[in-house]
């Protein structure tokens, strides 16, 4: 498999680590998610490389789920060979999260939020990936048939239990966040970020008050889906490429979601960014960051190229009142 890695001397240098609410954790502005490209569709080395490339940047949280693949379970199991193999020396300067939440196994208790199925699928995520402990541990999605405290007294058991440092919630609206964080409290349960879905051009997370919420309260949000699919990255201006995601790739991205309206509103994005001296994704990445509320932002990659292209984001996350207005306007009913 190559030869031994050995992590680059300045791996922290110029990066800003931004708190997970009001925790004592640190985050870096990106983190590297393995929804994609982590299963039987990659190959194990260029997942190596990627994982060697976010690392030696400074990139020290990956994000993971018990059922990120494909099949379900195979992007723990890969990240898992790969820990062994390379990060052994660094584990205590990584952030390894996963979640459950969603189907896994069939049956009643492969799915949402019972303590049946979160304490069962920790246990099978920590085999997988070969390790102890993960440092955040989610509920995925809320789960409207399960009482919430039986779900969050069951993360406060993984959590005391060492099998995570920290508690993390997925998916949850404002009034769900709020109520989390009140009965987390409550218990001492350490939960400290919420990740949720927003980008340019899915807004709805600042628009129900998830932001606002989190700006003054906590949780930390980490945000996933930062580029609306690939949208975001400019390749679509014109035509849709062969080898984009949007051509051969339909579990997530369809041609329909493409409309010229939208098009549109990508367009006139790409030339904020121009004027900004950044490219639309660049910028995009920027905006989210420019959120004080926002702890990381997850970026999928299928190259190491890629995640070089997104930490230049970093570098410029400074916005104008005059930009951020052109935004709103652009972005407006998004």
């Amino acid at each position: 498999m190559g030869k031994t890695y050995i992590a680059k001397d300045d791996r922290y240098e110029g990066t800003c680590y931004r708190r997970a609410g009001r925790s004592g954790l640190m985050l870096p502005p990106l983190s590297l998610g393995f929804w994609h490209n982590f299963g039987q569709i990659g190959t194990l080395e260029n997942m190596r490389e990627m994982m060697h490339t976010a690392f030696d940047h400074g990139i020290t949280s990956f994000d993971l789920a018990n059922n990120y693949g494909p099949p379900y379970g195979e992007a723990e199991r890969n990240c898992g060979r790969i820990l062994a193999m390379d990060f052994k020396p660094y584990r205590d300067e990584l952030i390894i999260t996963s979640k459950a939440g969603f189907d896994m196994w069939p049956g009643p208790y492969g799915n949402w939020g019972s303590r049946k199925y979160l304490l069962a699928s920790c246990d099978q995520s920590l085999e997988r990936l070969g390790l102890d402990y993960v440092d955040i541990f989610y509920h995925h999605r809320p789960d409207p048939g399960t009482p919430l405290e039986e779900t969050l007294e069951a993360l406060l058991q993984i959590v005391r239990s060492g099998k995570a440092i920290y508690a993390g919630i997925s998916n949850y609206n404002r009034e769900q966040t709020e109520a989390a964080m009140k009965y987390a409290r409550k218990i001492h349960l350490p939960l400290v970020v919420n990740q949720k879905k927003m980008s340019l051009l899915d807004q709805k997370t600042k628009r129900e008050g998830t932001v606002e919420y989190c700006r003054k309260n906590g949780p930390g949000l980490v945000i996933f889906s930062p580029l609306a699919q690939g949208l975001l990255t400019g390749k679509y201006l014109k035509e849709v490429p062969e080898d984009s995601r949007l051509a051969r790739d339909g579990r997530y991205l369809h041609r329909e979601d493409l409309t010229e309206e939208k098009r549109s509103v990508i367009l006139a994005l790409s030339k904020v960014a121009e004027e900004r001296g950044q490219s639309i994704a660049e910028m995009s990445l920027a905006w989210l960051l420019h959120e004080e509320a926002v702890s990381s932002v997850i970026i999928g990659a299928s190259r190491p190229e890629q995640i070089l292209a997104n930490l230049k984001a970093v570098e410029h996350t400074d916005f104008s009142e005059e930009e951020l207005e052109r935004i709103r306007e652009i972005t407006k009913g998004y």
